[in-house]
This record gives C-alpha cells, sequence and structure tokens, in this order.
C-alpha cells in the first residue's frame, strides 16, 4: 500500500534542479468531485455541512447541501470527512 503525503518531486534538466509539488488537497477535493462522494464538512466554529463538492479553488469550495449551493472559505474548514474512503494514488 503506498502512503500518501505531501512531497517534492525533483529532477534535473537542462543542469537545473526542478521542482514539481503535488497537490494531495486539490487531488483529494477533486476525486470527491468527480465520485460524487457525499462529505461532511466541519467547520472551525463547529458547524457541520453535509453535502457533495461542486467545485473548488485556492481559497473556497463550493458545497451542493440539500440542492442549494453554499460557498464557504477553506480558512473556516477544519475537516472534510467522506461517506466512504476514496482511492488516489501519488507517484513516486
Amino acid at each position: 500500500m503506498k502512503r500518501i503525503y505531501n512531497y517534492i518531486l525533483r529532477e534535473k534538466r537542462g543542469g537545473r534542479l526542478m521542482k514539481n509539488t503535488i497537490n494531495i488537497q486539490d487531488q483529494f477535493l477533486n476525486q470527491l468531485r468527480k465520485e460524487g462522494i457525499q462529505v461532511t464538512v466541519f467547520l472551525l466554529n463547529g458547524f457541520q455541512l453535509r453535502g457533495y463538492i461542486k467545485g473548488f479553488d485556492n481559497f473556497t469550495v463550493l458545497l451542493e447541501v440539500q440542492g442549494k449551493q453554499q460557498l464557504i472559505y477553506k480558512h473556516a474548514i477544519s475537516t472534510f470527512a467522506p461517506e466512504r474512503n476514496i482511492h488516489f494514488e501519488t507517484e513516486q
């Protein structure tokens, strides 16, 4: 089983060291969105939202809750808890 964590790939191109960051957060959110997996979002104030991720960017997550859209700022989010595990791998 591969471990999933944030890491940096380093490779040499044209005499320069190139860094490619694997963004685990984006991969995780995108997989939840693509597979339509219901997720519980825990906010820092203790409030919980349960719905489906419809989109996200660097600062926000668009969540559909009971047929209504809610735009949540990432700085207000503590945890994403999907209803089931998702499977994705990072290259090592």
